[in-house]
C-alpha cells in the first residue's frame, strides 16, 4: 500500500484536470478505499476483543473482503451516490477520480488492486515492493520506508514540489475555491478565516511530507531496518503476494473485466447518471446575465466573489 502518496496527489490531480471539481472530494476519494479496511488491517483491540483478520492482505485487497473499495467501480458507484444524494457535480465527479486514482497507487505493491471488480478478481501488481500489512503497523512502516515504497512517496513529493504553483495562496483562492461550494459554506455558516481556510488546504501537504520523513527517520535511526531498494524488496520482511496469471490469462481476464466495467458505466450514465447529471446543473444566481454566459461562482447578491477572497485576507498571495 502507499503511505503518503495518497495525501500529495491530489494537488497534482486538481491542478492538471481541466474540469470544474472539488479538491476537497479529490481528497476525500483519495482516502476513502482505505478509511473502513486499514485500521482492521493492522488489528484492531478493544478491551480483550481483538478483531484482526486471518490474512490482512486478502481482506484489505481481496475477495471475499474489502477489496472491493480498491476498484474502479467502486469510484463509479461513490460518485453517482453522491451525485444523486447531494446534487454537487463537483463532488461527485472529484470523489470517482480520487478514488481512482488510490485504486491505480496500489497496484504498485506485491499484492495490487482487483482494478476491475466485480466483473473479475484478477489482481493487477508491478510488485514494485513489499506488501507487509500483516507485520502490524510499525513492521509495515519499517518495510515501506526501507524499500522503493519510500522512492515512490518521494516522487509524489517532487511532483507537488515542482509544480508549487499548486501551493500557493492565489492558485487557492483563485482556483479551489470557486471550484467548490464547501470552501463559501465555510465561509458564511462557521465564519472560518482565509487564513484558517487556507491552512486547511495545505494540511494534506505538510502531513505527507512530515510522514514521509518522520518515518523514514524512524526506521532508519529507531528500528535499524536495513535499506533495500531492489525491486520488489525489502528482502529481509515476509512479503504477501499474489499468485500471478499467464499473459494469456492476465489479457483474458482484461478484455472481460474492461468491457464489463466500460459497459456497465455507460449502462448507468445512461439510466440514471445523465439525469442526476442535469438535475446537479448549478442554478441561475442574482448575479447572471440574460444574455449573456453564467455569473462567477460567488457573485450572487450581497456577496463578495470567492475567487477574489484573498483580497482582504493576511494570507500570502506569493
Amino acid at each position: 500500500m502507499s503511505w503518503a502518496a495518497h495525501e500529495l496527489e491530489s494537488y497534482l490531480l486538481h491542478k492538471h484536470l481541466k474540469v470544474r471539481v472539488s479538491y476537497l472530494a479529490i481528497l476525500v476519494g483519495c482516502l476513502s478505499p482505505d478509511m473502513l479496511t486499514k485500521l482492521p488491517v493492522y488489528g484492531i483491540q478493544i478491551g480483550n476483543f481483538v478483531f484482526k483478520p486471518e490474512d490482512p492482505w486478502d481482506y484489505h485487497r481481496g475477495w471475499p473482503g474489502a477489496g472491493f473499495t480498491h476498484s474502479l467501480m467502486f469510484g463509479v458507484v461513490i460518485g453517482l451516490l453522491v451525485l444523486w444524494l447531494f446534487r454537487s457535480r463537483e463532488w461527485g465527479l472529484g470523489l470517482f477520480i480520487g478514488t481512482s486514482a488510490h485504486v491505480l497507487t496500489d497496484v504498485f505493491d506485491s499484492v495490487g488492486t482487483m482494478v476491475f471488480f466485480p466483473f473479475t478478481t484478477q489482481h493487477y501488481s508491478t510488485g514494485m515492493w513489499a506488501y507487509a500489512a500483516q507485520a502490524g503497523r510499525y513492521g509495515d512502516a519499517a518495510a515501506y520506508y526501507g524499500s522503493l515504497g519510500l522512492v515512490w512517496d518521494l516522487f509524489w513529493l517532487a511532483l507537488v514540489l515542482l509544480g508549487f504553483r499548486a501551493l500557493r495562496a492565489r492558485y487557492f483562492f483563485d482556483e479551489v475555491v470557486p471550484s467548490d461550494p464547501a470552501w463559501g459554506w465555510l465561509r458564511r455558516r462557521l465564519h472560518v478565516s482565509d487564513r484558517v481556510m487556507l491552512a486547511c488546504y495545505r494540511a494534506s501537504f505538510v502531513y505527507g511530507a512530515c510522514r514521509i520523513f518522520g518515518w523514514t527517520i524512524w526506521a532508519q535511526l529507531v528500528e535499524d531496518a536495513p535499506m533495500d531498494l531492489t525491486w520488489g524488496g525489502p528482502h529481509w520482511v515476509d512479503k504477501a503476494t499474489v499468485e500471478h496469471a499467464s499473459a494469456g490469462e492476465l489479457a483474458l481476464q482484461t478484455t472481460i473485466g474492461l468491457a464489463g466495467l466500460v459497459v456497465t458505466t455507460w449502462l448507468l450514465w445512461a439510466l440514471v447518471g445523465r439525469r442526476l447529471w442535469a438535475r446537479a446543473a448549478p442554478e441561475p444566481t442574482a448575479g447572471t446575465k440574460k444574455a449573456g454566459g453564467p455569473a462567477r461562482p460567488g457573485t450572487a447578491k450581497g456577496d463578495r466573489p470567492l475567487a477574489r477572497v484573498a483580497d482582504d485576507a493576511p494570507a500570502d498571495r506569493a
